[in-house]
This record gives structure tokens, sequence and C-alpha cells, in this order.
């Protein structure tokens, strides 16, 4: 690829700490009915596929109206988590702030829009993106490349001139169906998942500075 048009980030353990959170709150609601959740089961079921980790609670033989009651119980506590505050991933303000005004810049993300907005208010991120692409804006989520090609929309960008930036096999699969180039930043919940295809695999997020300029 030439110089980027444009670099599209997912949000979610890569620009903010909460994919711990995010298993920690599901896998508490879900206890509640007796079922369990591993690491290996989060990554599997929804780092990797990109589904609801709700279906063990389906598996066990509960009632969609049941699972429905927990997914909203569980949407309502991290709402509550996240509002009352979560670190950025190291690195994360300064590569964003070096960044700002040199390429133009989107958030893609299966995040609610109310965890998303609450999260950036507290960072103050707002200002560093020309568009923000969350749940609710596309049909098909993440590993589907309707995201990212929304972001490359909104961005009026061709989506073979973005980068996209990620840290699940799910929004690797996302980026590369929509055609564009994408970079995987690992962590500890995602560094044993399969990243083939992937352009570049980055230690951390303050790498892609120097790559994309």
């Amino acid at each position: 690829m030439e110089r980027a048009k444009a670099l599209l980030w997912d949000n979610d353990g890569i620009l903010v700490d909460t994919e711990p959170l995010y298993m920690g709150v599901t896998r508490d609601i879900m206890a509640e009915v007796g079922v369990g959740l591993s690491v290996d089961e989060f990554r599997e079921i929804s780092l990797e596929r990109g589904q609801s980790c709700f279906e063990l609670v389906r598996n066990a033989g509960f009632e969609e109206v049941e699972i429905d009651r927990l997914r909203d119980r569980r949407d309502a506590a991290y709402h509550a988590r996240v509002s009352s505050g979560v670190p950025l991933m190291k690195g994360a303000r300064e590569t964003l702030e070096a960044l700002h005004g040199k390429i133009p810049m989107a958030i893609v993300t299966s995040s609610h829009p109310e965890d998303l907005y609450a999260i950036h208010r507290a960072h103050a991120l707002e200002v560093f993106f020309d568009a923000v692409v969350a749940s609710g804006d596309y049909v098909r989520h993440k590993p589907h490349p309707d995201p990212y090609l929304e972001g490359a929309a909104r961005l009026g960008v061709d989506p073979q001139s973005c980068v996209a930036v990620e840290d699940t096999q799910r929004g690797m699969r996302a980026a590369l169906a929509a055609g564009m180039e994408c970079w995987v930043i690992p962590h500890a919940l995602s560094e044993d998942s399969d990243f083939t295809g992937a352009h570049r695999i980055l230690d951390n997020i303050s790498e892609v500075e120097g790559l994309i300029l």
C-alpha cells in the first residue's frame, strides 16, 4: 500500500482497556444462573467468532426470555462500570495526539454508543476522530465487513486506501473482508488467537505513528 489515506481504529482493547472488564461483567451475570465462562471460551466465542457468550446459557437449556433478561442486566452493569471510569491503553492518547490533523481517523467498534461516548467524554477523545461507527450504525457486526465499510464511507475514502488497527481475530477478519490493510495489536485475552492474514502484528500502539507517517 502507498501511504494510507485514513486510519480506522477499533476501540475496546486498542484505545481503552475494557476487554477484561466486559468479560468479567458477562461472567458474573452468567454465574448467577450457574453457567461458567472461561477465558478460552470468551476468546473463542466473542473475540474470534464475534458471537454472544450467552449462547452458553442457551446451551444450558435456558429460554430466550431469560437470556434477554440476563443480557439486559449485563449491559446495564457494564454501562454503569464504564461510566465510573476506565483506563486508556498505554500510549493511546500520545499516539492520537501525534496523528491528529495528519490523517483522517475514525472509530469502528461493536460497542453500544452510550458506552463508547461515556468513555470518550471522560478522556476527551472526541476531538481526535472525524467519524464514529458504533453498534446500530450497520446491519452485520464484525467479523462481517459492514462496520469498516461504513467507516470508510463516512470518511469518504476508498476502503483499500485505509489501515484498520485491531486487537481481535473477529476485527481483523472484518477489516480484511472490507479490503483494508489490518494491523493487529494483541493483548492478554487475544494473544493466543490466529492472526494469519494480518499485514502487521505490533507490540504496542506507539508503533502506529511511525508506520503511518
